[in-house]
This record gives C-alpha cells, structure tokens and sequence, in this order.
C-alpha cells in the first residue's frame, strides 16, 4: 500500500505545481490591473496551500476511524455555517450569491466543508446500517433527507452545481452500498423536473443552456464566456503558444484563473498539455480507487470512494465546462484553479485517502 501512497502523492503534487504555474500565468495580468501586483492571486494560492497541508498533516497524524464518532457533529456544523452564510451582514453577497464568509482577508465557502461532511456522514451510515440498505424507510430514507437538507441550503445561495455534485456523489455511495436500483431510479426520476425547475426559475440560468447549446449565436453577449474558452483552446494547437503567452488571458476570458483555468493551459500548453492535465486526474482516480479498494473497513471504503467521486466528478465536469460539453457550472478544477477554502479541503480529503490506506497498513 506504501507504493500506492507514493504514487497518489506525487499525482496530486504534480497537479498542485501545474496549478501554482499556471495561476501566476493567467493571474498576472489581471493582478497587476486590479491590485497593482501581478503575485497578489498567487501569494494568496501559496497561502492557501500551505493552510492546507498543515490541516492535512494533522489529519494525517490521526486514525481517520477516530473521525467516525463525530460524522454528525460535522454535519451539524457544516449545515449550520450554509444557514449562517445566508443571512444579510453575515455571510458576504458577490454578484447575487451569498457564498461566502469574510474573515479578514480570507474568504471561507462553507459548502465545501459541506461536501467532505456529507461524505463522512454518509460513509458513516452506510458503515451501521449496510445491512438494511436495501429497505425504503431505514435505510434509503435517512441519508436522502439528510442530502436534501444540504441540498437545499447550497440551492438558496444560489450555488446549483454544488448542489447537483452533492447528490450525485451521495446516491453513487448509496448504489455502492447496495440500494435498490429501483429506489435511485425513483430519486433520479422525481430530481429531473426540480432541477429544470430551478434551472427556469432563474433568467441566467436559462441563459447558460443556451449559450451552452449555441455559444456562437451570441458570441458578444450570454455566449462570450464558452466563445473565449473554445477560442484559447482552439488557438494552442498542439504544443500551445508557450507558457506566459496567452492571449485570452488579458480580459477576454473571465474567470481565466478559476473555473476556466484549463483553457489558459490549452492555449499555452496546447493539446499535448491540456491532454497531460486530464492523464494525471485520469491517473489520480485510478490510483484512489485502488487503495481504497484494498481496505477491509466499510467507513474507510465508502469515505474513500466518496472522496474519489467527488473530486474526480468536479474535475470532470470543469474540463466538459472549458470544451463545451457541459452548461457553465462554476466548478474548480481541482489542485489547480485558484480558490482558497477549495483547495484547504480537497488537501484534507487526499489526506484522509492517504491516512485510510496508512492504517491499512497496521
């Protein structure tokens, strides 16, 4: 398990150098604009992740089956900041959305604590009542209720990706565990007339289908954002315009440093590094799904795979974000788009994959 440790490790190690790079190279510009400083976003980064590798060291030093007991606590609290952050003169308001808590000079986004929470939760149930699993009322209800909750406070904020993430990533440990499929399908099936519920609800919302469907129409206006995306990856070709050379980067494409950070490298790095991008997640979730596969403790293994699916799903999705495959979600790509409490708890999260195979070991 050792190899596997080391293995995963320098994955994600990898991934982290790539996002310091390239967060300098597509910050830079608009850093010096806006702050007179060109470093402002990647101190911040560096900050960031040196927050997060000590969280991860600690949690490292500990048994994570010593987490199991306070699942519900975490929970609690988790559900209690995506309250807090709701209310006006509490949790700070940018661009409609109520995300965020300022803390100083930080930014905590407590649905991302949310996210590794539910995932404790679920792991944890999952660990008592596998054998009842199959049964509606004790054992599908309960975790489902308890999603909807979160689902529901992520929803008002409003942050519909996050919320779509959780449930998926829940129902996929669910199925692990062995619910009907009958009880997903029912789930899935009443879920598909709320989201586009939520998706008509909102004007913007409707405007990132169909820039989604047709970003070329309206190129200058809702489509602008997947227009610029697909014209940095397009203009790299295969081995990019060279690193720091970006074009799209000076105020074209928004968001060139968070959620669309990967057109940037397709546009310096060219196919050859957008492709070596999506090879290391590629290679980061076989690697966790091995060792996790090899524990023998159930919390260890639905945690592990929670955690799995939840960062390889959002690395999923952002790549589809960036080509076009998908309708904008505002989703990081993990280790490397900038994003404070983002990165402090995907580094947690690695931590506990790490520390599940290390007890293994004993």
């Amino acid at each position: 398990m050792r190899e596997g440790r080391v293995s995963l490790t320098m994955t994600v190690l990898t991934l982290i150098c790539v996002g310091i790079v390239m967060i300098y190279s597509a910050s830079c510009v608009n850093a010096m604009q806006t702050y007179g400083d060109s470093l402002y976003y990647l101190k911040r980064h560096v900050l960031f992740l040196v927050l997060g590798l000590v969280a991860s060291f600690f949690v490292l030093r500990i048994d994570y089956r010593h987490i199991q007991p306070h699942a519900r606590l975490l929970l609690l609290i988790s559900v209690v900041l995506l309250a807090l952050v709701l209310i006006p003169h509490i949790g700070r308001e940018s661009y409609g959305a109520r995300r965020w808590f300022k803390i100083g000079v930080f930014h905590f986004q407590p649905s991302e604590l949310a996210k590794l929470a539910m995932i404790i939760y679920t792991a944890d149930f999952l660990d008592r009542k596998q054998q009842i699993i199959k049964g509606f009322k004790n054992g599908f209800l309960p975790p489902l209720l308890v999603m909807g909750l979160v689902c529901v406070l992520t929803v008002k904020q409003p942050d519909l990706g996050t919320t779509v993430e959780i449930a998926a990533v829940t129902l996929t440990m669910l199925f692990l565990a062995g619910a009907r499929i009958w009880h997903l399908a029912l789930i899935f099936c009443s879920a598909v007339p709320l989201v586009a519920y939520l998706i008509i609800k909102e004007p913007y919302r409707v405007a990132r289908i169909i820039a989604f469907l047709d970003p070329w129409q309206d190129s200058q206006g809702i489509g602008f954002q997947l227009t610029q995306s697909q014209i940095a990856l397009g203009s790299g070709g295969i081995f990019g315009v060279g690193l720091g050379h970006s074009q799209q980067k000076l105020f074209y494409l928004p968001a060139a440093h968070t959620d669309f950070i990967l057109s940037i490298i397709g546009e310096e790095l060219g196919l050859v590094g957008t492709l070596s991008v999506i090879l290391l997640f590629v290679l980061f979730i076989w690697q966790g799904t091995r060792i996790v596969r090899q524990t023998n403790h159930a919390f260890g293994y639905f945690l592990g795979m929670g955690i799995v699916m939840m960062l390889g799903l959002q690395a999923v999705v952002n790549v589809g974000v960036s080509i076009g495959a998908f309708p904008t979600k505002g989703l990081p790509l993990p280790f490397i788009s900038y994003g404070g409490s983002a990165l402090i708890f995907h580094l947690i999260a690695i931590a506990l994959i790490l520390n599940i195979s290390k007890t293994q070991d004993y």
